[in-house]
């Protein structure tokens, strides 16, 4: 778990490119305290630094929790406000960790002084659970309300997964808080500085399984919008590349009858002549252009031959179009105009994807359609 925190960090922080996202550096920050907090845990650590300071683990790991923990609320603020006020937030978190870590030196320092006195661990775990709770809440309200607003899919599973990994984390301080009150009331309700045989055991289950689960869902809640951005944008642009193909037939016939309504190609750089989105909404503009330029070729006798011969819906109105184009070539506009109904132009709702899907089906039906209604236009035409 250290491992892979430490090369998440790592991509966060030397793999991201320019310009750097919001976030970046607070990012990197948690996963290596995350990384920190679970190396103290490794024996082969915790041995090496215990046989210079008995029992300095603990502090490693607590001071890293406490590091994680403000580390999350950098990414919530810089995230969810605007930079000013991110930064101005996060300087109470920060202070605020500054001597929480401090305190809890030197009560570990009296602790190793006083023989690890209950009194004084305690004073060091009332210290140290009061931040972490601090963090964890209002965290965890964030997220939540975060998730409420925001509209990619990704973030809102993300920041729902990090909610669920802050429960794991009260979990984990009601645990410490659970031996807080133990040694302040001399119970003993937990076995003083047990060993851990079982993650599924009691205390083990929440002083190691449940902070585990939390760094574990709060990691993976926080990344998985970076993971998934770069998925989505490749999907995206297969299915741009792909329609801008698919409704080329459909292009080429309208812009060979109408060339006005190609747009200029002259200003356009290298970037945006390869950028698939450009072009996409550029044959997309172009199409619609065309089908609006065919109006005045739109008779309503033509509009209702087609009723008559064409199921209603899209391959209707590939058959208009197509008689409206043959017009267009024969060079006689409608003598009665049908109106823009009969190619459904009233309807554009404006959404790049919503309307490409709405001319793809009709450039699906305009491949293998056959002019069903060109009869009637050809005797008006003679």
């Amino acid at each position: 778990m250290a491992c892979l925190l430490a090369a998440a960090a790592g991509y966060w922080v030397f793999g991201r490119g320019t310009p750097r996202p919001a976030g970046t550096w607070a990012m990197g920050a948690l996963l290596a305290s995350f990384a920190l907090a679970f190396v103290s845990y490794a024996p082969l650590f915790e041995n090496a630094v215990e046989a210079v300071v008995p029992h300095v683990a603990r502090l490693l790991s607590n001071s890293a929790s406490l590091a994680a923990a403000t580390s999350v609320l950098a990414v919530a603020f810089q995230v969810n406000l605007e930079p000013a006020e991110a930064r101005r937030r996060i300087r109470l978190p920060l202070v605020l960790l500054a001597v929480s870590v401090f305190g809890m030196t030197v009560l570990f320092t009296f602790e190793q002084m006083t023989h690890r006195s209950p009194q004084v661990y305690a004073l060091y775990l009332l210290l140290f659970i009061s931040y972490l709770a601090f963090a964890i809440v209002d965290f965890l309200r964030q997220a939540l309300r975060q998730s409420k607003s925001t509209r990619r899919k990704s973030v809102r599973i993300g920041l729902l997964l990090a909610a669920a990994g802050c429960v794991f984390a009260l979990v984990y301080a009601a645990y410490k808080v659970t031996v807080l009150v133990s040694l302040g009331l001399g119970l003993q309700l937990i076995p003083d500085h047990a060993r851990c045989s079982s993650l599924v055991s009691a205390p083990c289950v929440f002083s190691v399984t449940s902070p585990a689960l939390a760094v574990l869902l709060i990691c993976l809640g926080l990344t998985l919008p970076a993971v998934v951005y770069p998925i989505s944008q490749a999907r995206r642009h297969r299915w741009e590349v792909r329609s801008f193909d698919a409704l080329g037939p459909l292009w080429q016939d309208l812009s060979a009858a109408m060339p006005e309504i190609v747009l200029p190609a002259a200003d356009l750089d290298k970037d945006a002549a390869s950028n698939s989105d450009f072009l996409l909404q550029r044959r997309v503009i172009e199409i619609n252009d065309g089908i609006l330029a065919l109006r005045p070729y739109l008779s309503r006798s033509v509009h209702e031959a087609a009723q008559r011969t064409t199921d209603a819906g899209t391959e209707q109105r590939v058959a208009i179009v197509k008689a409206a184009l043959a017009d267009v070539k024969a060079g006689h506009p409608a003598g009665e105009f049908a109106g823009p109904s009969a190619t459904d132009t009233a309807s554009r709702g404006g959404d790049l994807r919503a309307e490409t899907q709405r001319l793809l089906r009709i450039a699906d039906a305009y491949g293998p359609a056959r002019l069903r209604v060109s009869p009637t236009a050809a005797n008006r035409n003679r």
